[in-house]
């Protein structure tokens, strides 16, 4: 029988998803379900980043606003962490330490860009080739000088939002419901599979691959800055890389 501490867990679980990536999670289904029947994935497009307003202060302003607020369930996140006690960024994975660690942290986030950055272009070229993946462009907004700031604090927000609410957040939740690491680190994978899976198949199927390799390496490290940095660089490379030369490149 649960207690009614464990019911009000799940309930803020259910909260935060339904505020964030499980709303995500819901409509890339129905987006993925309405392309696939008006013809075959490979003829669909996937837009991560478009323009929102033919006027460009407009269109700033709207991209700076979607940005800001889409962090709101992150400060959410810290906010029911807070009621518990002291800690709460702690209990993230999000701890204070030397520089030497800090240092160490980005490293390692270096180090797996570069890994899942190259494993995210070949597993998008072979999606496409197989046509279960849609043409992803990166980027449509239109050049202006604040288009590159705009992309970079795009991915960074991505970065924040999904490592702190999909990994550090839901590892952290689970655990206290009784929750075995691996089954956590399983569903936590499935769900960040499943809010790319609008850009089809094989994006979703690189998404639970990098969500098993990240919350597996937290789970032993209980250190977020090494996800963080590598997901903000790897959508950095694909957002600005795309913008810039025009090349279509997978996303992570």
């Amino acid at each position: 029988m649960l207690t009614p501490a464990r019911k009000r867990l799940r309930l803020e679980i259910l909260i935060v998803l339904g505020l964030s990536l499980g709303q995500s999670a819901v409509y890339s289904v129905v987006q993925l379900a309405d392309k696939m029947s008006q013809g075959p994935l490979s003829q669909s497009t996937s837009t991560l980043n478009a323009s929102r307003n033919n006027r460009e202060f407009f269109d700033a302003l709207y991209q700076l606003l979607d940005i800001g607020f889409s962090l709101v369930p992150v400060l959410l996140v810290i906010y029911f962490l807070a009621g518990e006690g002291p800690g709460a960024l702690a209990r993230l994975g999000l701890k204070r330490g030397s520089l030497g660690s800090l240092v160490k942290d980005v490293l390692t986030g270096l180090v797996l860009a570069a890994v899942l950055g190259a494993g995210t272009l070949a597993l998008y070229a072979a999606g496409r080739a197989a046509g279960i993946t849609t043409a992803i462009i990166p980027s449509a907004l239109d050049a202006h000088w604040w288009t590159v700031p705009v992309l970079i604090l795009s991915a960074v927000r991505h970065s924040i939002l999904e490592e702190v609410i999909v990994v550090g957040y839901l590892l952290a939740r689970w655990e206290k419901l009784g929750w075995r690491v691996p089954a956590a680190i399983i569903v936590s994978s499935l769900l960040r599979g499943s809010y790319h899976l609008y850009q089809g198949f094989g994006p979703f199927i690189g998404n639970v691959v990098m969500g098993l390799l990240f919350a597996w390496l937290y789970s032993r490290q209980r250190r977020l800055v090494p996800l963080l940095v590598a997901h903000a660089l790897l959508d950095i490379a694909a957002f600005v890389g795309f913008s810039l030369f025009g090349k279509a490149i997978g996303l992570g």
